[in-house]
């Protein structure tokens, strides 16, 4: 239907929804929000190395684009070829004669060639290991990347090579438990394979849609056996689940990485301390916090920090208020940010985000908030059984939601995201959860020293977070260690920390899944100690107030903590930089 001439009704009600939707918001925001910042406070363009930077990323991104087959070698071949010339061109590259924050580039870019370069590697003997488990798996990642390639599918040829594939996965299926080639693999290899055949399994069926119907004669040739094999991608997929003990989406298995590798990402991150070291800070952390607990609980009347913890679990909201909620603790934090000239917010970023529920699924690896562009909350759901509802709104009670709302919206994780789109955006190349993490905890660390936290239930529910990020290096160093398993991680959570047992496992699952790096968990609380160490050394000395040291931190944009405090303290690296900042005194350093 169309009206007024030509314009067709679809975009006579864009335009009227839009208008109306611009004059409600404009009404509602505040006026300064809408004002363009002083051309003081936009970054100058006077560098080498941006530009260098984000011709990189484009060209990643290129190749990747290309090269989407996960686990292929042609994708390896490929991104292994780029990195390598990226890595001669920079060495063409005088780092002396650059400036600080160039300097700083330089070697974060060369770092991060030789990081993927790694990866790559080690990617492909992972996906050696699973191999004897998908016999002919490389030959059929062959036939997926050679369309990428533009090379035509022949039907014949291509149908046998899918029976032949189907034949060998059959066979192999069918023989998992008898032949002790499983049993001879820890039951994480037994879950990558089967996650390798899913992954696969995506791929074969994007490969013959796009030739099916298209070209008849391969439709032909290719409908029946693609078939067959997709079935028995997806009973191998089950088998191998079973054979791990995974066949329960809720199961925990992991994937663990062993020290060497654990060790070399450390150095990654820039952290001069060995994973015993870091556990060894943990604990002493997690004691400080049990102590701070106990004397909370005192101050309630309890003899026992766990009793408290009960008590302070019981004050929630009731189902439907947990977005005000939200709202209020945001403005609240904001509040005393601004108050103490902590700093700059900018108005605009007050007010640019959204607030999303998580639903009862995504809250099986989620559930409490999380945070970045916007604040998703979590929340009990009339589909969520009895018992999981009420262990859902103890989770989210009022003081545990205090203390993790700042976390993810301002000063943490939203404004984190305000500054990364203005300043230095190339730098997302760089980014680690030391950085990102580790600023959101920061400021965790930084509010309880400044008394953000008033009474016993405030306290408790400040330092249940903190007492969370240091079992988290226990658990996921010590599951990279292969000292720890998921049942423990789930038992530390629930006995140390005080965890609802969903919620410790919903954690734990999170960690373990494979969605995020091994050190990621890691990087909370130590990122948040680089940080408060480095604000006693520039804020506390007085080089710097806190406004000018936050908001340099954000405009820098992501890097490795050390490289932070090299930017600070206007100390440029060498180019055979190796991490030496021992942010946290242990009984080595004292003695040396």
């Amino acid at each position: 239907m169309r009206i007024k001439g030509d314009l067709p009704m679809r975009q006579i009600l864009i335009a009227l929804v839009l208008g109306a939707g611009n004059a409600t918001i404009a009404s509602e925001l505040p006026a300064d929000a809408l004002v363009a910042p002083a051309l003081t406070q936009m970054q100058p363009a006077a560098r080498t190395m941006p530009a260098i930077l984000g011709r990189f990323r484009a060209d990643v991104e290129s190749v990747e684009h290309v090269f989407d087959i996960e686990w292929g070698s042609g994708r390896q071949a490929a991104l292994s070829a780029l990195y390598r010339s990226w890595r001669e061109r920079l060495a063409q590259i005088d780092a002396g004669t650059l400036g600080l924050d160039d300097r700083i580039d330089h070697l974060l870019l060369s770092r991060e060639l030789e990081q993927r370069l790694r990866a790559l590697a080690f990617e492909a003997k992972r996906l050696a290991e699973v191999e004897p488990l998908l016999p002919g798996v490389s030959d059929l990642l062959s036939l997926l990347e050679a369309r990428r390639a533009g090379d035509a599918a022949k039907g014949r040829e291509s149908a046998d090579r899918l029976d032949a594939l189907r034949r060998a996965l059959e066979k192999r299926t069918a023989t998992l438990d008898k032949d002790g080639v499983t049993a001879a693999r820890s039951r994480a290899v037994v879950l990558r394979a089967a996650r390798v055949a899913e992954t696969v399994r995506g791929g074969l069926k994007d490969w013959f849609e796009y030739y099916a119907d298209y070209d008849p004669e391969l439709t032909w040739w290719l409908r029946a056996p693609w078939q067959a094999l997709d079935d028995q991608l997806e009973a191998s997929g089950k088998a191998l689940r079973l054979a791990a003990g995974a066949s329960d989406p809720e199961t925990i298995v992991g994937d663990p990485i062993g020290r060497d590798a654990l060790v070399q990402g450390l150095a990654d991150e820039m952290i001069p301390y060995s994973p015993e070291e870091l556990m060894q800070l943990a604990e002493r952390e997690l004691a400080w916090g049990e102590g701070e607990l106990s004397k909370a609980a005192a101050e309630l009347g309890y003899a026992d920090w766990h009793q408290a913890l009960e008590h302070v679990k019981g004050m929630y909201v009731a189902p439907g208020q947990q977005t005000a909620l939200a709202r209020t603790l945001a403005q609240e934090a904001v509040a005393f940010l601004d108050k103490h000239a902590l700093v700059t917010v900018p108005a605009l970023a007050r007010v640019d985000w959204r607030m999303n529920m998580l639903s009862a699924k995504a809250q099986l690896q989620a559930p409490f908030f999380l945070g970045g562009e916007d604040v998703w909350v979590a929340s009990p759901t009339a589909e969520m059984a009895h018992e999981r509802k009420l262990m859902t709104l103890r989770g989210n009670n009022r003081y545990f939601s205090r203390a993790v709302v700042h976390h993810e919206l301002i000063p943490g994780h939203h404004l984190q995201h305000f500054y990364g789109q203005r300043y230095n955006p190339e730098r997302q190349l760089f980014q680690t959860p030391f950085w990102s993490e580790g600023w959101a905890l920061y400021w965790e660390l930084r509010l309880w020293d400044m008394g953000f936290a008033r009474t016993p239930d405030e306290r408790i529910g400040m330092l249940f977070w903190r007492n969370h990020r240091a079992a988290r290096i226990l658990f996921s160093l010590g599951f990279h260690l292969g000292k720890v398993t998921p049942e423990q991680a789930i038992d530390m959570l629930v006995q140390r920390v005080g965890h609802e047992r969903d919620n410790a496992a919903a954690e734990v699952r999170r960690s373990f899944a494979g969605d995020y790096p091994p050190l990621y968990q890691a990087g909370y609380l130590l990122g948040g100690l680089q940080l408060q160490a480095l604000q006693r050394e520039l804020v506390a000395s007085g080089t710097m107030n806190d406004r000018e040291f936050h908001d340099a931190i954000l405009r820098g944009g992501p890097m490795p903590i050390e490289m932070v405090r090299a930017r600070l303290l206007e100390q440029a690296p060498a180019a055979d930089f190796t991490a030496s900042w021992r942010f946290y005194p242990l009984a080595a350093d004292i003695s040396r």
